[in-house]
């Protein structure tokens, strides 16, 4: 849940022009998103933004569900590892600062926020948010693991809860009640969870 900007062909995995074709529409499908939103999104359109053929996005893809969950594929594979501070309050004030940049990032911001409205009324989307979110907490909560084993947390607590709750504040903010989410908000939103979890609050015993 990194910012990004655009998809760049030198970074998609090697393959020749076959990955050269996936960044280019998946680039363009991003483009698509921010500009027209999930339900805009056009499979004639992505291709002619892309410069390749129809047949090719078509037939890759099958429609705008399968292009969308391929980005959301991708931005994962961008996205950067989980830090490794040497403290759990360090590591989650990262992951929170993390999730800030993601979301005020006019790019990677507004394609989360396509998808998020999406996902609301839509499988594919739904689906392909599901499992890009799925997959960061999932990394992000080895740094909860790490710190129960260094003693700084109580046996039990669940990294992947932790590591929800540091975000929840932040996305309710920016989804429901369409308030600014600065640096303030993300270190708060850490701080709490850590007392939380130091507490045991999120302790499989506490459940």
């Amino acid at each position: 849940m990194e910012p990004q900007t655009h998809l760049k062909p030198g970074r998609v995995r090697p393959g020749g022009r076959t990955a050269k074709v996936r960044a280019a529409v998946l680039d363009a499908t991003q483009d698509e998103l921010v500009d027209v939103g999930f339900h805009g999104l056009a499979m004639d359109r992505v291709a002619a933004r892309a410069g390749v053929g129809k047949t090719t996005v078509y037939r890759r893809w099958r429609d705008p569900g399968g292009l969308v969950t391929d980005l959301m594929v991708e931005l994962a594979d961008q996205s950067t590892p989980h830090a490794d501070t040497g403290s759990i309050e360090g590591d989650l004030r990262a992951n929170a600062m993390s999730v800030l940049g993601a979301i005020n990032d006019q790019r990677l911001g507004a394609t989360l926020q396509a998808v998020i409205a999406a996902a609301t009324c839509d499988p594919a989307a739904a689906d392909a948010l599901n499992a890009f979110y799925l997959r960061r907490v999932k990394e992000w909560a080895t740094a909860v693991d790490r710190a129960v084993e260094r003693g700084e947390l109580p046996a039990g607590t669940d990294g992947a809860e932790v590591i929800r709750a540091v975000s929840a504040p932040l996305y309710y903010r920016l989804v429901v009640t369409r308030e600014p989410v600065d640096e303030r908000h993300a270190e708060r939103a850490a701080a709490r969870v850590l007392a939380a979890a130091r507490a045991g609050a999120f302790a499989e015993a506490a459940g």
